[in-house]
C-alpha cells in the first residue's frame, strides 16, 4: 500500500469532527495515495511519507505558516494552493487540524462537480 492506513483513519476522525457532511464526503485513489472529496472537489489527502491538503490560492500563504508545511510538489513545481506535511507534522494535532480547515473551508466554497 503506497500510504499508512492509520493515516487514512485520522483523516476520516478529523473530517468528521470538523462536521464535514458524510453524505457530501467520498474517498478516491490518486497520487498514488487516497484523496478526501466534499462534493467531488478535494479537500486532502494521504501519500506515501505524508499528506497533502487543497486549501486554494488565497489560503496558501496561512497554511504555508503552519509549522510542517510546505508547498505540494510531486514533479518539483510547486502545485499552487496545494500544500504537503511530513508525518511528523501529520501527528501534530494542532498543525493537521488546521490544515484540514483550511482545506475543508476551500472545499466547501467551490461548487459542486456534477458527477459527484
Amino acid at each position: 500500500m503506497a500510504f499508512d492506513p492509520g493515516m487514512a483513519d485520522q483523516m476520516r476522525d478529523d473530517l468528521a469532527a470538523l462536521g464535514a457532511e458524510p453524505t457530501r464526503l467520498t474517498e478516491r485513489k490518486m497520487f498514488g495515495g487516497l484523496c478526501f472529496q466534499l462534493s467531488g472537489n478535494m479537500i486532502c489527502g494521504v501519500h506515501k511519507g505524508g499528506a497533502m491538503f487543497r486549501v486554494g490560492k488565497p489560503a496558501e500563504a496561512e497554511a504555508l505558516a503552519i509549522p510542517g508545511a510546505a508547498p505540494l510538489s510531486f514533479t518539483g513545481r510547486p502545485m499552487g494552493g496545494m500544500v504537503e506535511c511530513d508525518m511528523d507534522a501529520f501527528a501534530d494535532d494542532d498543525a493537521r487540524l488546521a490544515l484540514t480547515r483550511l482545506a475543508l473551508a476551500n472545499a466547501a466554497a467551490l461548487p459542486p462537480k456534477e458527477d459527484a
